[in-house]
């Protein structure tokens, strides 16, 4: 799996799922950087088969709309420190590729992970 990490996630996410072997893109690493509009996110996200990483809810709306971008992540563990944030998507990583094997839009919680179809 490919991903592109949203602006409001931590640079860190990206490095962290790099050392796991993950291509990943983080909104930083564009031209625009933190000001890349959910439009160009989307376009690039459907263009290179990319999921997203947000915690945007707008992107909610454009799947559930629109179904773009193809995939999406939604974190939903509200505000919690990057240090736990690192630690989940390193606890997690291996069973978020095995849901979007099957799935196109998954939430992240705190606690568990939602399956949207």
């Amino acid at each position: 799996m490919i991903y592109l990490v949203d602006a409001q996630l931590p640079y860190l996410l990206a490095d962290v799922l790099r050392e796991k072997g993950y291509d990943v893109i983080h909104t930083d690493d564009l031209p625009d950087k933190d000001e890349t509009s959910d439009s160009v996110i989307r376009e690039l996200a459907t263009r290179q088969n990319r999921i997203v990483i947000t915690k945007d809810t707008d992107f909610q709306d454009s799947y559930l709309l629109f179904k773009k971008p193809p995939q999406l992540l939604l974190v939903t563990t509200g505000n919690i420190k990057n240090r736990r944030l690192l630690d989940l998507f390193r606890q997690t990583i291996a069973a978020i590729d095995t849901l979007f094997a099957q799935h196109t839009f998954i939430e992240l919680t705190n606690e568990d992970f939602i399956v949207h179809e």
